[in-house]
């Protein structure tokens, strides 16, 4: 057995290890909120101590105390593994069934440093997205992973292994839940407080659920959002070559978006204030050049203006600026947007225009509540400015990240005539919603857990193979998304995607994720590429009630009801799901979103296509329904033509009511 694998075995070490250095050049999380009274600090410290032997406690005891006072947080960094985190082969994992073995090659793609954002403190994306609260909690969970047999579920409460439960092959193999809140103690300063107690976490859409793959994701997402909003603007023959995309955000989500704006053929134009996060970006390929003065960026813009260029530049600095800068020197924006972690505005999400990302950062340590009036006071200026834009005709929308909530709550002019809605719409509600999600399309994506490049480049040829195929037969309504996820798939590797694991994404219905799988697991048995990992983002048709993003197109009343993503999760643990998850919070905030996500092993066996088959079915299906319910016309249209294939499916459908008949009404 290597060192490595001895070390996933051991679980917490049997000696107490040295403390250790932080590392000096480490992207650090931003610390966080001094909430908790000295007893609650005491407290604190308790619970942390409770993960190790008692002869370890005076020396941890002060150690952890200083962490508390330092991060905010204890993330026990003395008890980080020596060895290199990283997605390895599934074989190279010490495990006793093969399922699990998939999940630990999954957790540790989610602390890989080239994906993860802050990966000391254990933060994949989002400024505080986690995999688990400690490292403890990491090595507990690995231990458990490799005794795990396969009729036993290991049960994660946000990041804490509560252990190994007696379950049956057909369960799932880890049930994972983040943030489950009592309704009332779901403010942020709730999940400030108890995550500083060390009882509950932000897993964010796809780090707390172990399905993160790196900003491939969100580039496919960003990608058609951005191709199709400029259909949405420009005329039929017209190209987006020389066409600006102006938006903000370089970190884990938000850093796909220059990589997408190349793919839809655009200038892409983002800022990002943590100098690190721009620099990363640059190193990874996934921007082409980079800019940290004004006037040189305004100059280059013009210059890829005027010759239609296709190119992507990350400027250092405070988007503001860019965007009072570019209305200043008259540069038309086609397109505008915002990325940054406005789920979390006051720890680091959104910084304030005019004060040094240094001097930022020392607010939020010491001065918090003037942080926040800078903030406010930034978001305000941001939406004037977005709005002079929108008034020369810049097609403005919300990605999502609670932008426009955020920028409402200060007191910015972003709010309707009618003083409910928002005046831009979120990028669901214009595009991906009806577009994508009313017709079951949705960010389908899987892990070649060989860890063999070879095997990814097979996988995108039987997945262009099986979308092709569909295309023929699929009706006028779906041919652009299935033109748009074959032209995708095509092309992703020269563009060119991967970071971490050997992973891969492309928007797929019911019948396509079905198809797919199916020929991936007929491959896997005939032995011409190992096991497969099937996932998808959170961000999804079904998995997530987002009243201002994934779930922003219902409206009968129910977007701010969380049935269908708890369905989604309970119903796919008993259709054959290796592991599920559910969380609080996701990309737009705590307390705002309930999502829950799934992975699954295939492994070429007839099992894997029964499960499969069923999960994936109910998988999409739940959500299409639910959007139907809502009266939503292509949700409507993809229910009728699902059951029309699956004569079990037997789905209420909405009867419609003419308006006449209600306007008539006295109420």
């Amino acid at each position: 057995m290597t060192d490595f694998q001895q070390q996933i075995t051991q679980g917490i070490p049997t000696e107490l290890p040295a403390a250790k250095p932080y590392p000096v050049d480490a992207n650090r999380a931003p610390k966080r909120k001094d909430i908790l009274s000295a007893e609650e600090k005491q407290l604190a410290v308790r619970n942390a101590l409770r993960y190790f032997p008692k002869q370890w406690h005076q020396e941890l005891a002060q150690e952890f105390a200083q962490e508390l006072k330092d991060f905010g947080r204890i993330y026990m960094y003395r008890f980080k593994p020596n060895y290199e985190l990283k997605a390895r082969s599934v074989t190279d994992y010490p495990a006793k069934c093969e399922q699990a073995a998939a999940i630990m090659l999954m957790v540790d793609n989610n602390l890989d440093p080239a994906v993860a954002q802050h990966p000391e403190e254990l933060i994949t994306y989002g400024g505080n997205g986690a995999v688990f609260q400690n490292w403890a909690q990491y090595l507990l969970a690995m231990k458990y992973l490799s005794e795990m047999e396969s009729d036993q579920t290991l049960h994660i409460y946000s990041g804490h292994p509560m252990g190994l439960f007696p379950s049956s092959p057909d369960a799932p193999r880890v049930v994972v839940t983040n943030g489950m809140m009592i309704p009332n103690y779901s403010q942020p300063d709730d999940w400030e407080k108890f995550n500083a107690l060390g009882v509950t976490q932000y897993g964010q859409m796809t780090a707390g659920s172990f399905m993160y793959i790196g900003p491939q994701g969100i580039v496919h997402g960003t990608t058609i959002t951005v191709m199709n909003a400029f259909r949405k603007v420009l005329e039929q023959d017209q190209s987006p070559q020389g066409k600006i995309f102006l938006t903000a955000g370089l970190g884990g989500m938000s850093g796909a978006q220059p990589k997408a704006g190349n793919i839809a053929n655009c200038i892409t134009v983002c800022a990002e204030v943590n100098p690190k996060a721009a620099t990363k970006r640059h190193q990874q390929g996934w921007v082409d050049e980079l800019i940290d003065n004004m006037d040189d960026l305004v100059s280059r813009v013009q210059q890829a203006q005027a010759n239609q260029e296709v190119v992507s530049i990350a400027y250092i600095g405070n988007i503001v600026d860019v965007w009072e800068s570019f209305y200043e020197h008259e540069i038309f924006v086609h397109l505008g947007s915002d990325q940054t972690s406005l789920h979390n505005p006051w720890s680091g999400g959104y910084y304030p225009v005019d004060i040094s990302y240094e001097e930022s950062n020392r607010l939020i340590r010491e001065e918090p509540e003037l942080f926040k009036v800078k903030v406010q006071e930034t978001l305000k200026r941001h939406a004037d400015a977005v709005n002079k834009h929108t008034a020369r005709g810049t097609y403005f929308f919300d990605y999502g990240n609670a932008f426009l909530l955020e920028a409402s709550r200060a007191g910015g002019d972003v709010m309707a005539e009618n003083g409910i809605d928002f005046k831009y719409p979120s990028y669901v509600q214009d595009i991906l919603g009806p577009m994508c999600f009313d017709y079951g399309f949705g960010p389908f994506r899987w892990v070649c857990a060989s860890g063999k490049s070879e095997d990814l480049d097979k996988t995108d040829e039987i997945a262009a193979q099986v979308l092709s195929k569909i295309m023929e037969q699929s009706p006028e309504e779906i041919q652009q998304q299935m033109q748009d996820n074959i032209t995708w798939i095509k092309d992703a590797k020269q563009n060119k995607l991967v970071v971490g694991s050997q992973a891969r994404i492309l928007y797929a219905d019911a019948q396509g994720r079905m198809e797919i799988a199916k020929a991936f697991n007929d491959a896997i048995n005939r032995g011409d590429i190992g096991p497969v990992v099937l996932g998808r983002d959170h961000h999804d048709v079904s998995g997530t009630d987002s009243p201002f993003r994934e779930t922003s197109n219902i409206y009968d009343g129910s977007r701010f009801t969380a049935d269908m993503a708890i369905h989604n999760v309970i119903g796919d643990s008993f259709r054959g799901a290796t592991w599920v998850s559910i969380h609080n919070g996701g990309g737009v905030g705590w307390g705002e979103v309930t999502n829950g996500g799934f992975g699954m092993l295939l492994d070429g066996s007839a099992d894997s296509e029964r499960r499969l088959k069923s999960m994936l079915l109910f998988d999409v299906n739940n959500g299409i329904a639910r959007r139907s319910w809502a009266r939503n016309e292509e949700a409507n249209f993809a229910i009728k033509r699902e059951m029309a294939r699956t004569p079990k499916l037997k789905v209420t459908l909405a009867n419609l009511v003419d308006d006449d008949i209600l306007d008539d009404l006295s109420f």
